[in-house]
């Protein structure tokens, strides 16, 4: 059977996630505004400074806060899918890559409410809107879909070596720093700039900021690497779930 098959269980498992999420919490969904507000503040007076060339920079910077958020807390959900519900991985047959794509999705709904924040910034900070805003679902979903390829190694992996989760966290601390989140590309040694644009996580910010502060379509190099990383990863998750998966009954 398709996941489409699946759609109402996925559905409730996504509003089940973002409950769980905000449960017993007072100011609720407005925490996932506040976080990168209050973070952006502080990140704006300690760069604004060094970086005094880059325009709008307290948009610049949120932009990238607001990508690289929903990576982090996309893939680090996921991690946790399939060993944090197990009655539905040991009595309940289901494909079990629905439990990893609905801690996405939740993961998607959050960040692209999370965005909404830009609008108002973009207005009093920056230039005003861009009709290239119009692009923002297609940039969300190849993000999203970079996110859930990797997810599905990382939730296949995580149910065998369950250190895993330590080793992501000090590798999303490294990938912060290793991606333009605060400060500007051209910071970046000419000689070194071509390998470090084949991140896709650079690509992405990128076409955000493309199609947010410029103004412009992505640039072709930066949707072909994304493109290219969606394919890898979806492929490399997909096979690694299917191998992994026969044994998640008896590991979780």
């Amino acid at each position: 059977m398709s996941l489409f098959e699946y759609r109402e269980l996925i559905k409730n498992l996504v509003v089940s996630d973002l409950k769980v999420k905000y449960a017993n919490s007072i100011l609720g969904f407005a925490w996932s505004l506040l976080n990168p507000l209050l973070m952006l503040i502080v990140l704006y007076f300690v760069f604004s400074n060094v970086f005094k060339s880059q325009n709008n920079f307290a948009v610049y910077i949120l932009i990238g806060l607001l990508a690289w958020r929903f990576f982090s807390i996309g893939t680090s959900s996921a991690l946790n899918s399939i060993v944090g519900k197990p009655s539905l991985v040991t009595k309940i047959f289901i494909p079990r890559q629905i439990l990893t794509l609905s801690s996405v999705l939740s993961s998607l709904i959050s960040s692209t409410l999370e965005f909404l924040v830009l609008i108002p910034l973009l207005v009093v900070f920056g230039d005003g809107l861009k009709w290239t805003i119009i692009l923002f679902p297609i940039v969300q979903l190849l993000f999203f879909l970079i996110i859930y390829g990797l997810s599905l190694i990382l939730a296949s992996m995580y149910v065998y070596f369950r250190d895993l989760n330590q080793i992501w966290e000090v590798l999303l601390q490294l990938g912060m720093f290793m991606s333009p989140i605060v400060y500007p590309l051209s910071v970046i040694p000419e000689q070194y700039r071509s390998i470090y644009l084949l991140n896709p996580i650079t690509c992405v910010i990128n076409m955000y900021r493309d199609i947010f502060m410029n103004g412009t379509i992505p640039h072709l190099n930066d949707i072909s690497i994304v493109v290219v990383s969606i394919v890898v990863l979806l492929t490399a998750g997909t096979l690694t779930f299917n191998k992994l998966s026969r044994r998640f009954a008896e590991e979780v």
